[in-house]
């Protein structure tokens, strides 16, 4: 049952002429807000014509006798079934203005005529010319002499004098045709003054519009179109668009085009079809076959006026090639073949076959592949495709044995690369191919190419064993074959010649560079009569003995003393895991050793311990030997280079290879020379300051006063200043508490007292601080901290004190050059050269000594390398403390 409706839209009134011309735009009707889903347009007076988009058309010339006229727009969907009407009244326009008027009379206001409505001006109009066109008036002419000008384009600009206006009568005129193309619309000023020139208006805007002719013929985009669709495409395939213009008036019948096949080359069958709006081509069939007919040419139409006969029309060519797909299957062109091959040939070709297929060629739906289905379970054979000719080629891949087999049968098919159109799961083709094998004289096999033995690490020197064997294919035994050594790295074995049997010529071992994997490779040649020849290898699987023991490799251990008290070993032994961990560790020594008293070990877990120190031993190098046993009890000793630094990482422990720390309390042979050296230098001091002395008595020379200061001067002396006091007699020492008189001694003479030796320095036959006052005794003031003294005057009594004090710098202007002098003197003999013992300037001696230099008692900046001082016995604290200036 089928339910039809039929609903009225709002009415539409469209204001009209009286008088309308054949195919004249009317006006628009809404069509998509009455009935959106709308596929069928029919009008109800044959006069008129509604277009999809609702623009209304007149089809003959109409001349309204009425003031209204009416027809109906019916609006229906085939599918649904449902209808919808719009009502379009048409309205002559006098009655329109005629109506505004009376409103206005009513609003009771004054209407001008200065305003008039557009005007056109139909496109290559044949005149004649001039062509009035409409009267402009001003309301004012009924008080004053109005005249009328225009200006603008038309007039005084491009296109110049198209347009001119009557000055006394305003009617305006167009004096030759206007193309549309070029220029669509005109809009001029019109001006109204008076004969003095006066304007009583303001200046009016007059649109004149140029009517649309139909004087261009629509174009195609390109004169020819090419365009490819596949064979065997479903019906209604899309081939591809055409799409032509036309210049003129858009969203009218004059640009409304219609397109069309003309003509089909081949003609038969019909293939193809053109939507007439669209221009789109779709196929009607899906007979389109590559293989008979690879190309179409389409004479095609474009026409204007809705594709009305007197509509203006353009032809253009569309060429379609077909596209090709895998319709056609590759086939043998023999459906068997036989051949034949001699044995033991590998890597040759021995048949080519050869397919037919229809499909483009050089494509994939044309290029083959060939497969072997049955007969080459072995792997023989392969099958490849010759890419120039599509051929088969059969070759042999894997030597044939005549023995085994003379006869095989292959199955072999054929597809295409790209799936078959039809099926993706054809199997393709088939054919057969008989392969016979030729017999052939061979040499002797190595089969298996590896043989295996077995032999312990530990057997004897003479030791036999099977060897390698290899055996001849024609009677399957190894008689008449001869063997030979190739390769042997470690030269173990020999091989007997004629059973292949092998000989132990030296001592196995298992742990050798060259075995890998526990087997050691032997490399064959065996040979037949015919010097034929095949090469095996022989794997000598060495069983493992516990040979070895476990050792530990990394022998430098480090301890930085400061963040870490132990260091962990890890020992490892080349033997197999059952003669290897758990590890035992021990240290090696008699009970009463020093390593024992120093370090201890702790296990850790199976292959690793702990080593750490006891009772805060030195920093420097020890020797640690560590014994290891495997689980067997082979065991080994490793000597362990350990150091203990004084670091926070490992990388900052920098130990001289040259210094080790003491394995007692006794002093090393590098710190007992860097004392004697020191003791050589104090000696070459007091030895100069000697013949200083002697010398300064041959010339006399008074030091100059100098009792308002007192000045620092060096001290040497070794022993705290707190407890000395000077004698004014030669530098004579005393302890403090112990009072004695000064003894004026002679020049240059040397005085002991309380076990220490002073060496007087003299001026004109007496000491530079010599204060000989009976009953007194005169002190050089000692200043604490600082290992440096004032030299003070005399005290007590009343002594000369001029004689008791002088300044530094004079001491030290009068010392300098005459010790020089006397120290040149005191080392040359009687014929003025040196002698052999002459104190030299002392010089370092370079990098590699372990004391570094011995000039560490003078005026030192740095304490590198002075670590053993650390260690020195009670006796020698107090030279050290002299040398690094604590």
């Amino acid at each position: 049952i089928l339910t039809f409706a039929c609903d009225a839209c709002k009415t539409v009134t469209l204001h009209v002429p009286s008088k309308l011309d054949a195919v004249k735009y009317i006006g628009r009707v809404n069509l998509k807000e009455c009935f959106k889903s709308a596929n069928l347009i029919h009008s109800s007076d044959p006069d008129f014509q509604i277009l999809e988009d609702g623009s209304v058309y007149t089809t003959n010339a109409i001349l309204l006798s009425s003031a209204k006229r009416s027809f109906t727009v019916l609006l229906s969907n085939t599918e649904t079934q449902e209808e919808k009407k719009i009502l379009v009244l048409l309205e002559q326009q006098t009655k329109v203005l005629r109506k505004r008027r009376s409103q206005e009379k009513v609003l009771i206001r004054a209407k001008r005529r200065w305003a008039p409505i557009p005007c056109s001006v139909s496109e290559n109009s044949l005149g004649p010319f001039p062509l009035f066109l409409q009267q402009i008036q001003s309301d004012t002419a009924q008080n004053y002499t109005i005249y009328y000008s225009i200006s603008g384009p038309g007039v005084d600009k491009e296109p110049l004098n198209l347009f001119y206006v009557e000055r006394d009568t305003g009617n305006l005129f167009c004096t030759r045709p206007v193309d549309r193309e070029m220029y669509p619309s005109f809009e001029l000023v019109a001006f109204a003054t008076t004969k003095d020139g006066y304007t009583p208006e303001y200046p009016l805007t007059l649109l004149i519009r140029i009517e649309d002719e139909n004087d261009n013929f629509p174009i195609f985009t390109e004169t020819t179109y090419i365009f490819n669709v596949t064979e065997n495409c479903r019906v209604g395939t899309t081939v591809g668009q055409v799409c032509a213009t036309d210049k003129d008036e858009p969203d009218t019948l004059h640009t409304r085009l219609m397109y069309s096949i003309i003509e089909q080359l081949p003609a038969s069958p019909t293939l193809f079809f053109m939507q007439p709006a669209t221009g789109v081509i779709t196929t009607t069939s899906s007979r389109l076959d590559r293989e008979v007919t690879d190309k179409y040419q389409l004479k095609i139409k474009v026409q204007d006026m809705d594709g009305q006969y007197f509509g203006l029309q353009t032809t253009a060519t569309c060429i379609i090639n077909i596209g090709d797909v895998n319709d056609n299957l590759p086939t043998f062109n023999r459906l068997s073949y036989e051949v034949s091959v001699e044995e033991n040939r590998v890597d040759v070709e021995i048949l080519r076959v050869a397919v037919t297929d229809k499909d483009l060629i050089n494509t994939a739906n044309w290029r083959a592949n060939y497969t072997i289905l049955k007969g080459n379970e072995n792997g023989n054979f392969k099958i490849v495709t010759d890419p120039k000719t599509n051929e088969g080629v059969l070759c042999v891949v894997k030597p044939l044995n005549y023995e085994e087999k003379q006869e095989m049968t292959l199955q072999i098919s054929v597809v295409n690369e790209a799936p078959n159109f039809a099926s993706s799961r054809s199997t393709g083709s088939m054919a057969t191919v008989t392969v016979r094998v030729k017999n052939q004289d061979e040499g002797p096999e190595c089969r298996p190419a590896v043989q295996i033995v077995r032999i312990k690490e530990n057997v004897p020197v003479s030791t036999k064993d099977i060897g390698y064997k290899a055996h001849d294919p024609e009677t399957n035994s190894s008689s008449g074959i001869r063997y030979k050594k190739l390769s042997d790295p470690e030269g173990w074995v020999s091989v007997d010649e004629n059973s292949g049997s092998i000989t132990i010529l030296r001592s196995l071992d298992r742990e050798a560079k060259t075995i890998r994997n526990g087997i050691y490779n032997i490399t064959i040649l065996a040979s037949d009569e015919g010097k034929r020849t095949c090469t095996g290898t022989l794997g000598i699987i060495l069983e493992d003995v516990n040979d070895n023991g476990p050792f530990i490799p990394e022998r430098t251990v480090i301890i930085c003393k400061t963040v870490m008290s132990s260091a962990e070993i890890v020992a490892v032994d080349p033997d197999e895991p059952t003669h290897g961990p758990p590890f035992d560790f021990s240290l090696e020594g008699v009970s009463d050793s020093e390593v024992l008293r120093m370090w201890r070990l702790t296990k850790m877990n199976d292959t690793a311990a702990r080593l750490s120190y006891l009772n805060d031993p030195q920093f420097g190098r020890y020797t640690v030997p560590v014994r290891v046993a495997d689980r067997l009890g082979q065991s080994l000793v490793t000597q362990l280079d350990v150091m203990l630094c004084d670091c926070v990482t490992r990388s900052d422990c920098k130990i001289p290879s040259s210094v080790r720390t003491p394995k007692g309390r006794m002093l090393g042979k590098w710190a007992i020379l860097a004392i004697l050296l020191g003791i050589a230098l104090l000696f070459c001091v007091l030895f100069t300051l000697v013949c200083g002395a002697t010398g300064a008595a041959k010339k006399p020379k008074v030091f100059p006063d100098d009792l308002a200061q007192q000045n620092l001067i060096v001290s040497n002396t070794e022993a705290p200043g707190d407890d000395k006091v000077y004698s004014t007699n030669g530098f004579t020492t005393h302890t403090a508490g112990g009072f004695t008189q000064g003894i004026c001694s002679t020049p240059g003479s040397r005085v002991k007292n309380g076990g220490q030796e002073t060496i007087e320095m003299v001026k004109g036959g007496q000491t530079i601080e010599s204060c000989q006052e009976a009953g007194h005794h005169h002190t050089l003031g000692s200043c604490k901290g600082g290992g440096q003294h004032t030299l003070d005057s005399c005290r007590g009594g009343q002594v000369e004190a001029d004689n008791c004090r002088y300044a530094y710098s004079d001491w030290y202007t009068y010392t300098q050059p005459r010790l020089g002098e006397k120290v040149q003197q005191c080392n040359q003999d009687n014929s003025h050269t040196h002698a052999q013992d002459y104190v030299r300037t002392y010089n370092y001696e370079g990098k590699g000594s372990a004391a570094g230099s011995v000039g560490c008692c003078s005026e030192r900046q740095e304490e590198d390398g002075l670590e053993f001082l650390d260690h020195l016995e009670p006796k020698f604290r107090t030279l050290a403390e002299a040398c690094m200036k604590r």
